[in-house]
C-alpha cells in the first residue's frame, strides 16, 4: 500500500530523481523518459474517457491500471537480479498483452476493412485515442531505445507495441465502428 501524506520532498531540487530501487539518475536519464512518457500516456487516456463509455471506457480503465503497473515495472534496472529481490518488483506479463490483443481481435472483428489510411478525428473520444496512439508509440520508441542500453523487460516492450494499436481499432469503434472514420486523401490539396 502506498501512503503519501507529503508531496513535495525536495529531493529532486537539483535535477536528479531515484528509480525504483533507490538509484539516483538525472531526470532526462532514458529510463526515466520512458517512464514518464508512460505517466503522459495514462493522462491522455483520463482525457479520453471522458468521452467514454460502456465496454470502451472499463477497457480504457483496465489499461490506466495496467500503465501504472508499467510504470512501476520500466521504473526498476536491472532486472537480472530481480530474482533475489526481498520484495520482487512489479513487471507487466504477456498475459496482459494476451488481453490487448483479445481486445483488439474484439473489437476489430466488427470493422469493415480498411481500403485507404485514415486521418486522426472523427469523433472527440477517436481524436483522444489516436493521441494515446501516437503517445504510446513514442513510449515504445523510448522502451527500446533504452533496451539496448539497459535491461528491458520484453513484455513491456511487447505491450507498448500492442497498445498503440488497440488506440487504432478503438478509434475506429469511436467513429461508429468506422463509418465515421476519416479518410486520408493522397494528394488532395497539391493544385
Amino acid at each position: 500500500m502506498v501512503v503519501l501524506n507529503k508531496i513535495y520532498t525536495r529531493t529532486g531540487d537539483k535535477g536528479d530523481t531515484a528509480l525504483g530501487n533507490g538509484t539516483r539518475v538525472p531526470k532526462f536519464a532514458g529510463r526515466v523518459e520512458a517512464y514518464g512518457t508512460v505517466d503522459e500516456l495514462n493522462a491522455v487516456l483520463g482525457v479520453a474517457r471522458l468521452s467514454a463509455g460502456g465496454d470502451v471506457d472499463a477497457m480504457l480503465s483496465r489499461i490506466q491500471n495496467d500503465l501504472f503497473d508499467l510504470g512501476a515495472d520500466l521504473c526498476r534496472p536491472e532486472m537480472e537480479k530481480d530474482a533475489t529481490a526481498e520484495y520482487p518488483p512489479l513487471r507487466v506479463t504477456d498475459a496482459q498483452v494476451v488481453r490487448l490483443e483479445n481486445e483488439i481481435d474484439d473489437m476489430n472483428a466488427g470493422l469493415e476493412p480498411l481500403r485507404s489510411f485514415i486521418l486522426p478525428g472523427g469523433s472527440a473520444l477517436s481524436a483522444h485515442l489516436h493521441m494515446g496512439r501516437t503517445v504510446a508509440r513514442r513510449a515504445e520508441r523510448l522502451a527500446v531505445a533504452l533496451s539496448a542500453e539497459e535491461s528491458v523487460n520484453p513484455a513491456a516492450v511487447k505491450y507498448l507495441n500492442r497498445l498503440s494499436d488497440w488506440f487504432f481499432v478503438a478509434a475506429r469503434v469511436a467513429n461508429d465502428n468506422g463509418k465515421a472514420d476519416v479518410l486520408w486523401v493522397p494528394g488532395a490539396n497539391r493544385a
